[in-house]
């Protein structure tokens, strides 16, 4: 499984960077917005921290709008990928531009169907969000189980990349079903990281060696 950030803080895209396991990024309207930047700025800057995908969300509802909103991004950097809303003007525009081999992002995916719609279109990544089905009282996590086993029946290439993730175990279920990628906020990859046997042992460790060399 592969690992995205899911922000638009190139402060936090350089500390997840630095440990070498980050594979890409992926930002949305309401992220761009709190970071208060030039957006076409601000994605270039990303690119630069990070050579992996980085999904940067079309904005127009239209078909032929999304189509010149995404060629545009597109020319902003080699690893932007265009995120496009799963609606029928959006499954329109994930065709055209897999056509001309632009990479996508099909976005706010909420059920099966949607998913095999989008790859059907030639999506390059989808993205379900568990986190928002989970909300309502849904099982998020059957909805990636439900997509690989579609996805594998009839070897469509389109990449799983579980959002709206809340929290580590989150990413442990969508590994175990088989997702390609998870994004997910600074805080859970920090948290993915962090357990209290091992800030514990770490301390041991540290105090007996100190103790040691009395």
């Amino acid at each position: 499984m592969r690992f995205f950030l899911d922000t638009a803080s190139v402060t936090e895209i350089r500390e997840a960077a630095s440990m070498g396991i980050l594979d890409g990024v992926t930002t949305n309207p309401s992220l761009v917005a709190k970071e208060k930047k030039d957006f076409r700025q601000l994605l270039a800057e990303i690119c630069a921290v990070t050579t992996g995908p980085v999904s940067a969300e079309v904005t127009a509802v239209t078909c032929p709008e999304m189509l010149a909103e995404g060629r545009s991004l597109a020319k902003i950097a080699p690893n932007i990928v265009v995120k496009i809303p799963l609606i029928k003007e959006g499954i329109k525009a994930c065709k055209t531009l897999h056509d001309e081999g632009i990479a996508t992002n099909v976005t706010l995916c909420f059920s099966a169907n949607q998913a095999l719609l989008a790859a059907r279109a030639g999506a390059t990544y989808i993205s379900p969000f568990i986190g928002r089905l989970d909300d309502i009282s849904t099982d998020g996590m059957q909805l990636i189980r439900d997509i690989r086993t579609i996805y594998d029946n009839y070897s469509f290439p389109t990449q799983i990349l579980v959002a709206s993730i809340r929290h580590p175990i989150h990413v442990l279920d969508a590994a175990k079903i088989g997702a390609d990628v998870a994004t997910m906020p600074f805080k859970v990859f920090d948290q993915m990281i962090a357990h209290p046997l091992t800030d514990a042992g770490l301390k041991k460790f540290l105090d007996d060696w100190k103790a040691s060399q009395k």
